[in-house]
């Protein structure tokens, strides 16, 4: 009778211990969780928003919002939209989190917004950042990204000079693109061919910079929620390579 009393409170005593340690699983952790959700450092980010895209994109302020006011304390956001050949900034770089998140408005989601190309306006808005600033440099381009100045065919559509421009005003003002692919009520939202030259032209910017260009596919729209998410992990990276 002892021997068996004595091998149930072992094996009650490894339950216990089992079952502790699950619930202590990193993954399971919210506090891990809430840590890995937020930058590392703090961060100078100017989020441009193509003011002709589709009129479900307004429906992401809300988490556009939230990824402002999530940045760390010391960070400065400067919010603008590209609309008719020019940049109407909405938020200067402040470091007011809630402000800058409360500047973003609804796209007019109209054909008489549609800019002549998004990467002049890309170009005015990399002039903003100061160089005296400590920490990371970001831009975040919500845009469909076409530019067909140069004709409308897989050579002339990612090799323009505005975005070989917008290339170089980044890297010379150390400033990591990333982008977020959405369609125009345009022909973006009609053409997958314009769609697909669009988001090359996207990607080339980001990949030219050092930042992550981020698509779902050429027709639709579905959600940033992704987006967001494998953004943070993104600028973690980033940090953690400057570190």
């Amino acid at each position: 009778m002892f021997y068996r009393k004595m091998l149930f409170f072992v094996a009650l005593a490894v339950l216990l211990a089992t079952t502790a340690a699950t619930f202590a699983t990193p993954s399971e952790n919210p506090i891990s969780d809430k840590k890995n959700a937020r930058n590392l450092t703090a961060l100078n980010i100017a989020i441009l928003i193509q003011d002709d895209l589709i009129s479900q994109v307004g429906n992401e302020l809300d988490i556009t919002r939230d990824f402002i006011r999530s940045l760390p304390a010391g960070s400065r956001v400067m919010t603008g939209y590209i609309t008719s050949g020019t940049l109407q900034v909405r938020q200067p770089f402040t470091a007011d989190l809630d402000r800058a998140a409360r500047s973003l408005r609804i796209p007019l989601a109209s054909q008489s917004a549609s800019p002549f190309n998004p990467y002049v306006e890309v170009s005015e808005a990399l002039r903003r950042f100061d160089a005296s600033w400590k920490g990371t440099n970001a831009v975040l381009l919500i845009s469909d990204g076409l530019d067909t100045s140069r004709g409308f065919d897989s050579g002339a559509a990612g090799n323009t000079l505005d975005l070989h421009r917008a290339i170089k005003h980044a890297n010379d003002r150390n400033v990591a693109v990333y982008s977020f692919y959405a369609p125009s009520v345009g022909l973006t939202s009609r053409s997958r061919l314009a769609a697909s030259y669009g988001q090359s032209s996207l990607n080339r910017l980001a990949s030219e910079t050092g930042g992550k260009a981020f698509f779902q596919g050429t027709t639709g729209f579905v959600s940033f929620d992704s987006h967001f998410r494998r953004l943070r992990e993104a600028l973690n990276a980033q940090y953690a390579m400057a570190s």
